[in-house]
């Protein structure tokens, strides 16, 4: 069974105070929870206020589905934070067997 894996690396450069950045980072991860049927999380510690990683998974028994799945969430993923004051520094998917 196929399994997508996403890791985006985030800029906010808006961000002076970490609960600025969790806001930031909370908006993105819930519209992707809502708007796609995945998991994500985040996978720093948000030691460093400007900077986050998410972590982006989603399983399904068709890998043309998920390959399609892997580019809307990527499209999302930039639309949301240019919304949020965010800057997209690196996407990178994969899709495991």
């Amino acid at each position: 069974m196929p399994i997508a894996a996403i890791t985006v690396e985030l800029e906010i450069p808006g961000a002076h105070s970490l609960k600025e950045r969790r806001h930031a980072v909370r908006s993105i991860k819930d519209k992707l929870r809502h708007s796609f049927n995945i998991s994500v999380a985040e996978l720093d510690e948000g030691l460093v206020w400007n900077r986050a990683t998410l972590g982006i998974a989603a399983i399904s028994a068709s890998t043309s589905y998920l390959t399609g799945q892997c580019e809307e969430v990527e499209r999302a993923v930039y639309s949301y934070s240019t919304n949020l004051g965010a800057v997209v520094l690196e996407i990178y998917a994969e899709i495991l067997d």
